[in-house]
Order: C-alpha cells, then sequence, then structure tokens
C-alpha cells in the first residue's frame, strides 16, 4: 500500500461529495478516486467529470462487489449513514464519515457494535475543525497551561440564509453539532448538559424557523460554551470563538484577509460559505486520513467522537423544546476506543 495509491469510493456526489471528489483528484497526494456511489445519473456525470476513470454505482454493495476500494469517504446525507457504514465495516474498508455518524445515538451504537466486531478502528469522522489551524492553535494553548485553565468559550457559527427545507432541529443537528463536537475536544472532556434559548425572532428567517438561537453547553469540570447559532444573518458565513482563560483571552476566526481602517470605517472581508472558510481544514483532514489509511491507523475523531456528539445532540433536542436545562448520559467507553 505504500507503493500504491489508496483506491477510494466516494458515496454521494453532492456539494460535499462533489468537493471531495475534485479534492482527491487535483490536491490530496496518495490517492485516487475509483467509484462514485450516486444512484442520481446528473449528480454523478458531473461528478466523473473530476475522477477520471472512475465508474458510477448505484450502491454502496454495489461498489464493493464489483471494483477493487481501499477505503470509503460517506458524503451522502445523515439518515443515509449508518446503512453505508455498515456493509464497509463487514469488508472491513477504512472509512472517512461526514457528520453526522448517525442522526441518532441508537444508530450510533449500532455501528460502535459492527466496528468492534470487525476488530479494528475503521472509521474517522468528519469533524473537519480539528484540523483548522487556528482552532488547533487554541487547543494547543489550553493543554499548555500556558494562561491557566480554560473557564468559558463563546462561540458564534453564523450563516448567510438557510437552504429549503430547513426545519428548527437543524440548528442543532446540521450546525452546532460542530461546536458540540469542538467544544469537548477544546476542554479535553465530555459536555455533560445543554441548554436552549430563545432570542427574538430574525425577521429574515423563513416561516415558521425560531432563530437565532443560544446554546449553552457545560462540560465535566464546568466550563461553560454559549453557542449563537444565527443562520439568516445576510452579511456571511462566520464561525468564531472566544476563550476564557484565568490569565487571558484568545479569539479566533475573526475575518479573512486584510482588515483595513480609512475614512473613518474598517474594511475586511468576510466568508460566504463553510467551503472557503474551511477549504484549508478540510484538504488536511483528508490528506492525513489518506496517510493513516496507508499506515492502517486512524487519525482524527473516531466512532466514539461520533456516538458523543449523536448523544449531546439529542440532549440539545429535548432542550431546544422544552427550554429546560438537560443532563447527558452516556454509555460507558469501550476499551475498543481507549485514548
Amino acid at each position: 500500500m505504500q507503493d500504491e495509491d489508496l483506491r477510494v469510493a466516494v458515496v454521494g456526489a453532492g456539494i460535499m461529495g462533489g468537493d471531495h471528489i475534485s479534492r482527491l483528484t487535483n490536491k490530496v497526494s496518495g490517492a485516487r478516486v475509483v467509484s462514485v456511489v450516486e444512484p442520481d445519473d446528473g449528480r454523478a456525470a458531473s461528478a466523473l467529470l473530476t475522477a477520471p476513470g472512475a465508474r458510477q454505482r448505484a450502491t454502496i454493495e454495489d461498489a464493493l462487489g464489483h471494483d477493487d476500494i481501499d477505503a470509503v469517504i460517506v458524503a451522502n446525507p445523515g439518515p443515509f449513514h449508518e446503512a453505508t457504514l455498515l456493509p464497509c465495516l463487514e469488508a472491513g474498508i477504512p472509512t472517512l464519515c461526514e457528520k453526522p455518524l448517525t442522526p441518532d445515538s441508537l444508530g450510533a451504537l449500532r455501528v460502535m457494535e459492527a466496528e468492534q466486531r470487525a476488530g479494528r478502528p475503521l472509521i474517522q469522522v468528519g469533524f473537519m475543525r480539528r484540523f483548522d489551524a487556528e482552532y488547533r492553535q487554541l487547543r494547543e494553548l489550553v493543554q499548555s497551561g500556558d494562561a491557566g485553565a480554560l473557564l468559558a468559550l463563546h462561540c458564534a457559527h453564523r450563516n448567510v440564509a438557510t437552504p429549503p427545507g430547513y426545519v428548527e432541529s437543524m440548528l442543532i443537528t446540521d450546525s452546532v453539532v460542530h461546536e458540540i463536537d469542538v467544544v469537548a475536544w477544546l476542554a479535553d472532556e465530555p459536555i455533560t448538559a445543554v441548554e436552549v434559548k430563545k432570542p427574538r425572532r430574525n425577521s429574515r428567517a423563513p416561516e415558521g424557523l425560531r432563530e437565532p438561537q443560544l446554546v449553552l453547553l457545560e462540560t465535566a469540570s464546568g466550563v461553560l460554551a454559549d453557542v449563537e447559532i444565527n443562520v439568516n444573518c445576510g452579511f456571511g458565513y462566520q464561525v468564531t470563538t472566544d476563550a476564557v482563560f484565568e490569565s487571558a483571552l484568545a479569539s479566533i476566526g475573526r475575518t479573512t484577509g486584510i482588515t483595513q481602517w480609512r475614512d473613518g470605517r474598517m474594511i475586511a472581508a468576510e466568508h460566504t460559505t463553510y467551503t472557503t472558510r474551511f477549504e484549508a481544514a478540510y484538504d488536511v483532514e483528508v490528506q492525513r486520513w489518506v496517510d493513516a489509511t496507508r499506515r492502517g491507523v486512524i487519525d482524527g475523531p473516531t466512532t466514539w467522537d461520533g456516538y458523543l456528539a449523536a448523544v449531546v445532540c439529542e440532549a440539545a433536542l429535548e432542550a431546544q423544546a422544552s427550554g429546560r436545562r438537560v443532563e447527558v448520559a452516556y454509555v460507558d467507553r469501550p476499551a475498543f476506543y481507549a485514548a
């Protein structure tokens, strides 16, 4: 494997899948796309233009049965992840699965059980913020202790506008799920409670969508993270984190490119989509996944991390509906996923 390209099947040829296909072809070394698993012929044809020599397959089972595949990237919609992952695990195929691992914790538990039956960790979950340079610098600051203990986090997750079909629960499952993972990763401990508050509704939001919302995450040692999820802000795509330490403050994600002060104004650019804000993080994530897969190891978030996020999302959905603080309860961590 060290001397040959990793042969990858990409499941899903939508925005994320197409982005990964292009990335594997044009940016990542040591891998190539051999299968595009996509039942929609139009989407598949478009994706295949950036993957010379790859074949379209309608299902993951079809791809596993007919193509020589070393690894899989799962980029189809979340409700289909479990049904995609289980055949890959049964075949012993290493997989990078975009978030969520599964839409619910019971599905995540079933995937964990199947992975343990496979005998070794095979799944990396696509929480790409862990590969963002600024987030990694912030985690290094936390772990170094140079600024004292981490006390609190102020997070903002803002989108220009919501796509058609976006509903209130997706504020948690599609958006805040990223903060749920990265807060636990930065604090290096699990989230133990969650609360959701709903301020005045943004009139720009589609009918029936109550947002923005404020999500309060509490970790085992008492670190508090407040998350502003604001998905119809109009001005750009912005993900920021301010960290409060005992003896310092740290801030990441403020602007892109140069900031100017002139003529009584501050002029700064802002991203309009996640694909540019986290482009470098995605590139690093996939390259490191390819390199680790070729070595036979996992170098990123595991199935256990995906399960933890699913449990917190369920608690957050309960808090969103009830307005109450909801405590989070997990199963015991299997030795299989020992740190």
